[in-house]
This record gives structure tokens, sequence and C-alpha cells, in this order.
């Protein structure tokens, strides 16, 4: 990966109903990400929100530079909202974060030193801030993931993390495979580590995952990511020969 100072970076946020987040999000990547990249874009992906957000999102899109708007005609779901950021995107890795202001900003900063080694980091809210149901649901989803795949990873659900162009334009995605891209990136031979990022309370708008969402949506989704795991090609040479005149 280049260096931090000349690094072209893509932030994608998908929103569904996130109105009254959206100026402050967007002022604190501006503020985070200004003289700290070489260049930066911000990606909103308006997942058929229906409470004036994509108006808001066209007025910063009008007035920052940077912002780049994209509305879907209904919602569509998480997992879509990022894979239409990624077409989109143009910089030379990605970072990926919510739209509802529970996560800092700049800890993107904290994370891109990591990804001149690693392929995808991931962020971990090691001291999270949310109901006792979203951290009881999210622990069991968590644990029961860890026993099936094996992907080692604390905290799957933490949409903060940096990814290379080559890692997105690698792996499948699906309904439901945003909560387990650190598995699919491993699948496919690349690296993936994780560091601790700041997390806070939600101030505007609801949740948009519960007890349904979190734990048995996610349980349907886990024995598809393991039958992929199952089915996947893996192969490593045990030599080869170099045609020296070609």
């Amino acid at each position: 990966m280049p260096e931090t100072a000349r690094l072209r970076l893509s932030v994608v946020v998908p929103v569904y109903n996130e109105r009254d987040n959206l100026p402050p999000l967007t002022a604190q990547v501006l503020k985070a990400l200004t003289g700290q990249v070489g260049s930066f874009e911000i990606i909103y992906v308006d997942d058929g929100s229906t409470d004036g957000s994509g108006p808001i999102l066209d007025e910063l899109a009008s007035y920052y530079p940077e912002v780049r708007v994209f509305h879907f005609d209904r919602n569509y779901g998480q997992t879509s909202a990022f894979d239409a950021g990624f077409h989109q995107a143009g910089g030379d890795v990605i970072a990926t974060l919510d739209g509802d202001l529970q996560y800092d900003p700049a800890d993107i900063l904290t994370l891109l030193p990591l990804a001149e080694h690693y392929d995808l980091v991931c962020g971990w809210r090691k001291d999270r801030h949310d109901t006792l149901v979203k951290r009881l649901s999210s622990r069991i989803a968590n644990a029961i993931r860890n026993a099936v795949i094996h992907d080692s990873v604390h905290d799957t659900g933490c949409s903060l993390k940096i990814i290379h162009r080559r890692v997105v334009e690698r792996i499948p995605l699906f309904e439901g495979m945003h909560r387990f891209f650190p598995a699919l990136a491993r699948m496919h031979g690349f690296t993936v580590t994780e560091v601790p990022v700041r997390h806070f309370p939600r101030i505007h708008g609801q949740s948009k995952y519960g007890i349904a969402n979190r734990v048995f949506k996610a349980l349907r989704d886990l024995l598809a990511v393991r039958w992929m795991q199952s089915r996947c090609l893996q192969y490593r040479y045990r030599d080869y020969t170099l045609n020296v005149n070609r």
C-alpha cells in the first residue's frame, strides 16, 4: 500500500433513515481525513431511506466536493449498499463506516497503518456502548460464528474496517454477507487482523437490527458461509517450471 500521505481513500457509508446523523458525520470525516491522506471521497449509499435522508445527502454533496451520493430505488439491505459503494469507489483502499455516529471517523487513521501489512483490518468494539439486548445477541452470534467457521474475530459486526480494493474485487457478496467479511477474505487467501476502536451510544435515530436480524438471520447466513468454506477451491503448487524463452 502506498504511504498514507499519498493514499487514495474511499469511505463507504450505507445509509438508512439517519437524517440527523448525516451532517455531523460528514463534518467528522472531513475533519479527520483532510490533510492526512493523499485524497479521499465519502460515498453515501442511500438504501431507500424514508425519513428525508436523501435530500440531506444531496445537499451535502452539493456543498462538499468530497461527497458522492447514490440512491437506491428501495431498501435492499446493508450488504447491497456496501456492494454498490465498493463498485463506485475509486480509492486504493476502502474504509467502511456506519451512518449512526457510533464510531469515531478518526479511528480510520488508526487502522490505516495496519493496512500496509494486512488485506483487511477490522475494528473491534471492545468497550461497546449499546443496549443490553444488542450486546447479548451480538455476543451469542459471535460465539456461534467462531465455533462454526473459526474466523477468530471478536467483532465481525463492527462496520469500521479498512479493505484493500483487491479484496472487494475477489470476494463474493450475497444478502447478509457483510457480517462475514473476515471469513470471506480468509477463504480467498487474504490476511486479516483487528484492532480496538472507540464506540459511542446512539444519539439520533433507531437501530435497524433486532433479535431476528442479529441471531436468526445471522444463523441462516452462517450456514451458507460454512457451505462456501467447504466448497471453496484452495490449492498450492508443489513446484513449477518457468519457460525462460517466453
